[in-house]
C-alpha cells in the first residue's frame, strides 16, 4: 500500500492484489464510482456502485468492521471521491491503484458481459 498527501489528509493507495485479498476476507466495502454503463458492462465482483455524478459522501455506508475503498476506470475518479470523503469525516480512506484497467490488467476475475446474450459473466483477465 502506498499512502498520498492530499489537503483532506492521507489517502491509501492500494494494488489490485490488496484489494481482492481484503474482499475475499470481507475485510472492506469496495465502491464503484463510475456511471451505471460502466458497471452493468463491466464490474469487480461484490462492488456497490455509487457513481461520481449522485455522490454525496453523507450517504456512504458505515466504516463500522469495514474499510472503505473506492475505485473507477483509471483511479482519476476514485481519489477524487475518496478525497471528497475525507473532507466529509472518513478516515482513512483508500483507493484502487490505476483502477478497473489495473485490476484486470493484474489478472483479477470480474462481472463482463457474455457478449452473444447480454447477460453477467464471471471473467479472468
Amino acid at each position: 500500500m502506498k499512502n498520498e498527501n492530499t489537503d483532506q489528509g492521507v489517502l491509501e493507495i492500494w494494488t489490485p492484489e490488496e484489494v481482492a485479498q481484503a474482499l475475499d476476507k470481507h475485510e472492506i466495502a469496495l465502491i464503484d464510482v463510475r456511471t451505471p454503463q460502466e458497471y452493468m458492462f463491466e464490474h469487480i465482483p461484490g462492488a456497490l456502485l455509487f457513481p461520481m455524478s449522485f455522490f454525496d459522501a453523507a450517504h456512504l455506508p458505515s466504516q463500522e468492521g469495514k474499510r472503505l475503498v473506492f475505485y473507477c476506470g483509471s483511479s482519476v475518479r476514485s481519489g477524487k471521491m475518496a478525497q471528497k470523503a475525507m473532507a466529509a469525516g472518513y478516515s482513512p480512506m483508500a483507493h484502487l491503484e490505476g483502477g478497473f484497467g489495473n485490476w484486470k490488467k493484474s489478472g483479477q476475475r470480474y462481472v463482463g458481459t457474455e457478449m452473444s446474450s447480454g447477460a453477467p459473466k464471471e471473467m479472468t483477465a
